[in-house]
């Protein structure tokens, strides 16, 4: 655990185009699981009603 840790603020020079665009992918689909997971929550917080609260 502590060796994905360290891994994810580090640096890697790209060689390739293909890395690039690997490294690219990897981020979006990263950016898109974070959407999925924020987003109902938000729409959830905006819609409930002003007398409503759950605990």
């Amino acid at each position: 655990m502590i060796q994905i840790l360290e891994k994810i603020g580090e640096w890697h020079s790209v060689h390739t185009l293909v890395d690039f665009y690997q490294y690219i992918k990897g981020v979006e689909y990263l950016i898109c699981l974070a959407f999925f997971i924020a987003f109902p929550m938000f729409y959830k917080y905006i819609n409930e009603k002003p007398g409503d609260v759950s605990e």
